[in-house]
């Protein structure tokens, strides 16, 4: 009985974190909107970057430096690899969407993107809270399912900061054609190495480079090579993607975060000097916190200004966008499931743990990432189609999450 009662809740907490970032990205629209004008585009373009280049960071370090220790670190570690999984499962399912659903030419690595990198950290954040309040939860004591549901999620955000500004930064940049008329020297992350070369004539290079123009397309068919050949194709790809990528593209203000707060998480003396109460650095993690708490809100606000020519302004197209929404709410769990499942038979989850099992499900079961949208944004490139996908899924996401979640207790209880 009281299983059942935790189900009902979890179906309630699964529509209400949902139905408040509905209602943040909402009021960004209405800011934006030409009736009140506070968030114009330029005004959204700066509040992301103080998003990636303040809120977020300070989000990393206060929350990944208080739950980390190396004891932590050395039982948490498939937390990370499971991000990083994730992703790479996720991003292959998106490139065999993208080629089964050909979307416009400049939107094809974006069509990667979206469905293969997930919100691992704001939307779980709520859904732990929401379901930890309750005293019937099936987690247990509510005060430690909240403490170990954040402290899970925090340890595998800096993982997803890696991510978003090496892999996502470089897929989501302007195709050349677009490049010189979108951004400014001021965006930060600029210097990341966006040239993409120009496709030739040949089939491999046409694959190489997917992100080609519209009239590369039209001259020279999209075909499909061999397996070896796909391989050799992808390892070139990755390796002029870092060859590209110079160092302090890489070491952004979240990377930079994440390990200041490993490094302060993992060394007692640094730990007790600031994320301890009444220690005498306390006072900073205190204000670094309240700046972290920011970043929410403040994401969300300019998304959804986004949103301001309507979801209808999107140039990817039906077939695309359905596409891109199916795959990522309701293809990518059952691949999640499967890869939580095969660990924790392989011996590599803590045992008897159920609220890590839940927190490693949650990762594979988001919409897509927030910062994804946000990357679009300051990349000046694709920025009305990430929030139409964005608003879509979100919306959907009530849904099909409420049925994932029925599963996955089913799964772990």
């Amino acid at each position: 009985m009281v299983l059942q009662q935790s189900v009902g809740t979890l179906l309630k907490f699964a529509v209400i974190p949902i139905a408040k970032v509905l209602v943040m990205c909402g009021l960004g629209l209405l800011l934006a909107s030409s009736y009140i004008n506070i968030l114009p585009a330029p005004a959204r373009k700066q509040l992301s970057k103080l998003v990636f280049s303040l809120f977020l960071p300070c989000l990393i370090f206060t929350q990944l430096g208080k739950s980390v220790t190396i004891e932590k670190i050395l039982e948490w570690w498939f937390i990370p690899v499971n991000v990083i999984v994730a992703s790479l499962l996720g991003c292959c399912l998106g490139y065999a969407i993208a080629l089964l659903v050909k979307p416009p030419p400049q939107f094809f690595n974006f069509t990667v993107v979206m469905i293969g990198i997930g919100n691992i950290g704001n939307i779980p954040l709520v859904i732990i809270g929401a379901v930890c309040r309750d005293k019937g939860n099936p987690f247990g004591d509510p005060d430690s399912c909240n403490s170990n549901g954040v402290a899970y999620i925090s340890f595998g955000q800096w993982v997803g900061a890696v991510i978003v500004y090496t892999y996502v930064f470089q897929m989501l940049a302007p195709p050349p054609a677009t490049r010189s008329h979108i951004m400014d020297s001021e965006i930060p992350g600029e210097s990341v190495a966006l040239t993409v070369q120009r496709i030739d004539n040949s089939s491999e290079s046409m694959l190489l480079h997917p992100d080609y123009t519209e009239e590369d397309s039209l001259s020279v068919p999209l075909l499909v090579p061999r397996f070896s050949t796909a391989i050799h194709m992808a390892m070139a790809r990755l390796g002029n993607s870092f060859s590209h990528t110079r160092f302090e593209d890489i070491f952004q203000p979240p990377v930079v975060a994440s390990l200041l707060a490993l490094v302060f998480g993992a060394t007692p003396i640094l730990r007790n000097l600031i994320f301890t109460e009444h220690s005498i650095f306390f006072f900073l993690y205190d204000s670094l916190n309240i700046l972290g708490g920011a970043m929410v809100p403040c994401i969300m606000l300019a998304l959804g200004g986004n949103l301001v020519g309507g979801p209808g302004s999107s140039e990817l197209g039906l077939r695309t966008t359905m596409a891109i929404t199916f795959a990522r709410l309701l293809l990518v769990p059952p691949i999640g499931l499967a890869v939580v499942m095969s660990a924790d038979k392989l011996g590599f989850l803590p045992a008897n743990d159920k609220m890590f099992r839940f927190v490693l499900l949650l990762q594979h079961t988001m919409p897509t990432s927030i910062l994804a949208g946000a990357v679009a944004n300051l990349q000046g490139h694709a920025e009305k189609e990430a929030s139409a996908i964005l608003f879509w899924e979100h919306i959907l996401a009530v849904f099909s999450m409420a049925g994932w979640l029925i599963l996955y207790v089913n799964v772990l209880f």
